[in-house]
């Protein structure tokens, strides 16, 4: 069947769906802000306290205008069940997250929908089973080696954050691309870093010696350089992401098509650099300013009794519950992805609030993960707060750092193994300490950062 019939016959798209006006919203509390400008400059100044605000004022079903369109904001555990889950396949992630990402990574797995989602997410799932999870853990073990070694060489004293998003740019180009990545690889991540960050410029336009100029250039370059690879990579032996999306098929038997490949490995190197970027950032911030949980898990490492210069085996991930649960209590923390949008296909209904078909709505994680009603002191860090015993009676879409439903990350597990990878190398090697009474400012959106780039010491262990 060729590329263009295979096209033709899968699930496609939901169509454009047309917002509704002001007056089938009317009823719904909350504000249109200041004029053309909405709520953006409060949201992009605090967004998690304009949020409380708006929450406190009106209830924890709220309208408001920002960013450029008007939107719905659900809050709560009950709220990210109805709309992530949404057995009812209401909620639209492609025409909720289209507007940010949908020119620079259009259809990627996070922008299909429904049927179409489903039989791309069963043919990329062959990419995160047991046997290429080992691979990619032994590509991640090597790469972070040599970065920490890279870091030990120009002094203990550093700013953490763009030291680990260039660590973790190098990790998805190894673990996605393997080996065979090319001479080119310096253009590659070049083009890549300039995608993404076009995906939130404010310009959304390409024009000459924007942001966004610079992104559409780097998809293209992108689009060039997955596409020229395809063929070779299919008919290679490659363990690597890239080599495995090449060579998965659907349902029916058949391949991928170039162009999906292309757009999926686009849109999964992106998810994989920037949320671990900001996952890991927070993760040694608080391991950093907590040095008893710190040791704690240094202690749980050592008790894998791995000789010094030991990987660890991909059997022994499950062995490292306690740093499984103080990286998931980062998250908790700082979530970093804050707030999650779909569109309404389909008039429906939530806490008595009528959202008609076209309806811009958003849950937000970071509210969330900080009620005080469902986590105590939720300002605290407590990994044990996710112990079975203490998850047990929690609402299921209380911790929702990586999605739910449908759409929950695929590649969760391969972000829970890489953050034990680093942990594992980083905690038996050295001590990350901060200056008393240091902490950073965190920049929320629209992926969260620390202003300052988070200054840390890093001193070798004995």
């Amino acid at each position: 069947m060729s590329s263009i019939a295979l096209e033709a016959s899968r699930p496609q798209p939901v169509s454009h769906i047309p917002e509704p006006p002001l007056s089938a919203l009317a009823h719904i509390p909350g504000t249109e802000g200041w004029p053309v400008l909405g709520s953006t400059l409060q949201l992009l100044a605090d967004p998690k306290g304009e949020v409380e605000r708006m929450a406190e004022t009106y209830g924890p079903v709220f309208r408001n205008r920002a960013f450029g369109g008007r939107s719905v904001t659900l809050l709560g555990p009950e709220a990210n069940e109805f709309v992530l889950f949404d057995q009812a396949k209401t909620f639209s992630s492609a025409h909720g997250w289209g507007l940010i990402l949908g020119r620079l990574f259009p259809r990627g797995l996070m922008l299909l929908d429904f049927d179409e989602h489903r039989l791309h997410r069963k043919a990329l799932s062959v990419a995160f089973k047991t046997g290429p999870m080992k691979s990619y853990l032994a590509s991640l073990d090597r790469g972070i080696v040599e970065g920490l070694g890279g870091w030990r060489a120009q002094g203990p004293d550093m700013l953490f954050y763009p030291a680990v998003k260039q660590l973790t740019l190098d990790l998805a180009a190894v673990s996605f691309l393997g080996e065979n990545i090319g001479a080119n690889v310096q253009d590659v991540k070049r083009a890549f870093v300039d995608m993404v960050a076009a995906a939130v410029s404010v310009i959304r336009k390409p024009l000459p010696f924007t942001q966004m100029a610079k992104g559409v250039a780097g998809r293209q370059f992108m689009i060039d350089y997955f596409g020229g690879q395809i063929d070779a990579r299919r008919n290679g032996e490659g363990e690597d992401l890239f080599t495995h999306l090449c060579k998965a098929t659907t349902d029916d038997g058949s391949l991928l098509t170039r162009q999906e490949i292309i757009d999926h490995m686009s849109f999964l190197m992106m998810a994989a650099h920037d949320t671990l970027t900001s996952s890991f950032t927070s993760f040694v911030w608080f391991l950093a300013s907590h040095p008893d949980w710190q040791q704690k898990l240094r202690e749980e490492i050592a008790g894998l009794g791995l000789a010094k210069d030991e990987p660890l085996p991909y059997e022994r991930l499950d062995d490292l519950p306690l740093t499984e649960m103080a990286f998931k209590e980062a998250l908790r923390m700082i979530p970093p992805v804050p707030s999650i949008p779909r569109c309404a296909v389909r008039d429906t209904e939530f806490a008595g609030f009528k959202l008609p078909a076209g309806t811009r709505v958003s849950v937000n994680p970071v509210y969330t993960h900080n009620m005080p009603d469902v986590w105590v002191d939720p300002e605290r860090f407590d990994p044990l707060r996710f112990s079975n015993e203490a998850a047990r009676n929690r609402h299921k879409f209380a911790f929702v750092p990586f999605g739910g439903g449908a759409h929950m990350c695929l590649g969760l597990n391969f972000a829970y193994m890489q953050a034990k990878c680093f942990a594992h190398r980083l905690l038996s090697t050295a001590r990350v300490t901060v200056a008393p009474g240091y902490i950073p400012d965190w920049k929320l959106w629209p992926i969260p950062q620390p202003k300052d780039g988070l200054r840390v010491r890093m001193e070798p262990l004995g």
